[in-house]
């Protein structure tokens, strides 16, 4: 059977955050933003093992504590400028150490709400398709298109349309290909899987699994994470 792995890029910094300190770091309740995304891998039994994928230059991981997740959780210094990149290269270094038909869950170290419900919900309605899947968001917001002076062109059709998120599951070997052939190009894994002629499965997943890009979304998020 398929084994699990959750892989998390973390190489970004975040500038639209405003803080020098890059966006995974910030604190949420007294603990970084990553150390919250990391926390339900750590806990989901099914998950062999976690990977984390920082730039080489990376000063900021060593001066904070990470002792609940020692024992599952590996650092790899091999993060490029970009997401893709940071992914792909993470997935080589551990390419010896993982099978072709084992599960990858990319994860973005910048969504700290995921709940252990949402990882069963994935794994179980993704299965072992070869196309993988994704956690994702029907759109409910009516949505315009904008000129450059940031006028109305026009209304868009929502039918049909998700808000992907993470995690994105797909099988070892059709990632690395996937984002071998696509390069910088995408910016998430699914984009680059669908490239392969491939369509990955949408699991509903809803808005409290967030990703913190704006100073406001930490505020959201922390009152999330309270609530639980």
């Amino acid at each position: 059977m398929s084994k699990y792995f959750a892989l998390i890029p973390a190489a970004g910094t975040g500038s639209r955050i405003g803080s020098p300190m890059p966006k995974q770091y910030q604190p949420i309740n007294g603990r970084p933003m990553l150390w919250h995304a990391l926390k339900p891998f750590n806990l989901h039994p099914g998950i062999e093992r976690i990977f984390v994928v920082l730039s080489p230059s990376d000063t900021w991981f060593a001066q904070m504590r990470w002792d609940e997740f020692e024992s599952r959780l590996e650092v790899l210094r091999c993060g490029a400028e970009s997401r893709a990149g940071s992914v792909l290269n993470g997935l080589r270094a551990i390419g010896g150490r993982v099978a072709g038909d084992d599960q990858i869950l990319v994860h973005d170290a910048a969504r700290p709400c995921l709940t252990l419900q949402l990882i069963d919900k994935l794994l179980a309605q993704v299965g072992d398709d070869r196309a993988g899947g994704l956690l994702a968001e029907p759109l409910a917001d009516t949505l315009k298109r904008a000129d450059v002076g940031g006028r109305i062109l026009g209304t868009e059709p929502r039918d049909n349309l998700w808000r992907a998120q993470t995690p994105q599951m797909f099988h070892y070997d059709v990632l690395v290909k996937a984002l071998a052939a696509a390069g910088d190009e995408v910016t998430d894994e699914a984009s680059a899987v669908e490239r392969l002629g491939l369509s990955p499965l949408l699991v509903k997943s809803d808005a409290t699994n967030l990703k913190v890009t704006y100073p406001e979304d930490l505020h959201l998020a922390e009152a999330i994470l309270k609530s639980r």
